[in-house]
């Protein structure tokens, strides 16, 4: 005799995978802050590596807890390409073009992201694209470079900032979309932190970099620079892979816009910069954008729901005639 209604275990595995989301979004936005205090005294290259392996050493100790295996072959094409595009060569394009352009130009062509996800969802994955995913994603977007552009400075864009910033979506939106069908596979732990192992040996060329800057490097870098591999990368990619592995990468991707939002907040309280009017505008479409993106119809909620019975509309025409 079942003593748990049928709709109970859908509903809990749709809030934890909600719950991953959030705690993802909120910790990619606290990289804001730590990768502006740890660029200070690291260069892109070694900033990535040194977070890449804090953040091995932390899935791997997780791994050695849990008795992980090795993940199956299946999930080993998408384990790698995810590894080399968005744990290694994302981290440092990021990185390095953020350094040559003004906040402004990073947040219109890094926030491409999720369109880019959402195009090669569509395509690659058959992921589908209903009207209120990119309605959100057309709000979100707009008010990420709202806020992009109301937090840029006097600083100059280069060319080189500006091909860096749109290589580092292409490769977070290739990552994405890779990294999907091997959760079909393995676990999240297992494609988040065999990920990050390939990320770091793709960025092993600038051990020597990393070592010579961690020697004259303040303490506070460094420690930015643990952070980031602990909590974002570590903690963060594997609560998203979480979450991706319970809905689509579109839906994902769409997500992620609520980062700039929480980045204005953050940037408030703890480096004291104030946002202005503009700003706050271009946090709150951020989070309305991602409110519609994330929303269903009534009749999808519906049919979300086992058991429930559909609504008899005999004016509406069938399936097959939509």
């Amino acid at each position: 005799m079942m003593s748990t209604p049928p709709a109970a275990s859908p509903r809990r595995a749709e809030t934890l995978a909600a719950a991953a989301a959030a705690v993802t979004v909120v910790l990619w936005a606290s990289a804001f802050v730590s990768i502006r205090s740890a660029g200070d005294a690291y260069s892109p290259g070694a900033l990535a590596l040194g977070r890449l392996l804090a953040g091995a050493l932390t899935l791997g100790l997780i791994c050695l807890v849990r008795r992980e295996t090795w993940p199956p072959r299946p999930a080993w094409r998408g384990i790698a390409i995810s590894g080399v595009l968005w744990f290694g060569f994302y981290m440092v394009a990021l990185n390095w073009g953020e350094q040559q352009v003004d906040a402004g130009t990073a947040a219109l062509v890094v926030n491409t992201g999720p369109i880019l996800i959402a195009l090669l969802g569509s395509r690659l994955l058959g992921d589908p694209m209903p009207p209120r995913l990119l309605a959100g994603m057309a709000v979100s977007f707009a008010g990420a470079v709202t806020v992009g552009l109301s937090m840029s400075g006097e600083g100059g864009s280069s060319v080189l900032g500006v091909v860096l910033c749109l290589l580092a979506a292409v490769a977070y939106a290739g990552g994405v979309v890779a990294q999907k069908p091997a959760l079909g596979s393995a676990s999240p732990l297992q494609v988040t932190t065999f990920g990050c192992l390939v990320g770091a040996v793709v960025c092993l060329p600038f051990a020597g970099q990393l070592v010579q800057e961690a020697a004259r490097a303040p303490a506070s870098a460094t420690l930015n620079m643990v952070y980031l591999g602990v909590f974002p990368t570590a903690l963060a990619f594997t609560t998203w892979a979480y979450a991706l592995s319970r809905t689509t990468a579109s839906r994902m991707g769409a997500t992620t816009y609520a980062a700039p939002a929480l980045v204005v907040l953050m940037s408030w309280l703890f480096l004291g910069e104030v946002p202005g009017l503009l700003t706050l505008l271009g946090g709150a479409l951020c989070l309305a954008g991602v409110a519609v993106s994330r929303s269903r119809s009534r009749a999808a909620a519906r049919a979300a729901v086992p058991g429930a019975v559909p609504e008899h509309r005999p004016e509406q025409a069938p399936d097959s005639a939509r």
